[in-house]
């Protein structure tokens, strides 16, 4: 075999490997841990990972997210609510849009914190647990995402569970975020856990 071919050979194999281990901690670290809404033990604590916004309104995904957290809420299943996200003005500052719409639909003020500095899922698992004190959680963020952000929190010390979210989104992007999950973002959660960062 040329040299150049054995190289790409050798890339191939350890991405595909790398690509593998990633799925299957992902799969170990959340198996029997997605719940329906009616399974979610009531008063607990959930988090709600954020995502794009736009002039002040909530993207599709986070809408679909804050939409499953105040269906919780209002059934007593869920009774406080962590909004963890960009708090960037240049993003839009997630969490206040997102408490702006759990207010607006019903969730008390004072059940509602706020996590600015949620940059992305493993430091909003990592800051949940440091910074405000959960132990336990209830993730709330749509199913391609869900499984490796209960793994990550896991990672950080919570014991957490999910709810995958509803998503009235477009099918090219639920195709591109289940294809970027497996290929590039729990790979690099793999990673990062292994390296402690």
């Amino acid at each position: 075999m040329h040299p150049a071919a054995r190289a790409v050979l050798v890339v191939v194999v350890t991405v595909e490997l790398i690509i593998t281990i990633a799925a299957t901690w992902v799969y170990v670290s959340s198996s029997a841990r997605v719940l329906d809404e009616a399974d979610v033990p009531a008063g607990s604590t959930a988090l709600v990972l954020g995502s794009l916004v736009d002039d002040g309104e909530p993207g599709d995904y986070v809408r679909g997210r804050l939409d499953t957290a105040v269906d919780l809420y209002r059934s007593g299943r869920v009774a406080r609510i962590i909004n963890s996200g960009n708090g960037s003005a240049a993003a839009g500052d997630e969490p206040a849009v997102m408490r702006r719409y759990l207010e607006q639909h019903g969730v008390d003020a004072d059940d509602i914190t706020d996590d600015p500095l949620g940059m992305d899922t493993e430091a909003s698992c990592r800051r949940a647990h440091e910074d405000f004190g959960v132990t336990a959680a209830v993730i709330i963020t749509q199913d391609f995402h869900l499984s490796r952000a209960i793994a990550l929190c896991r990672n950080r010390g919570i014991d957490a569970t999910g709810v995958a979210a509803r998503c009235d989104c477009p099918t090219w992007t639920l195709l591109r975020n289940h294809v970027r999950e497996l290929a590039l973002a729990r790979p690099r959660a793999l990673l990062s856990t292994i390296s402690g960062q």
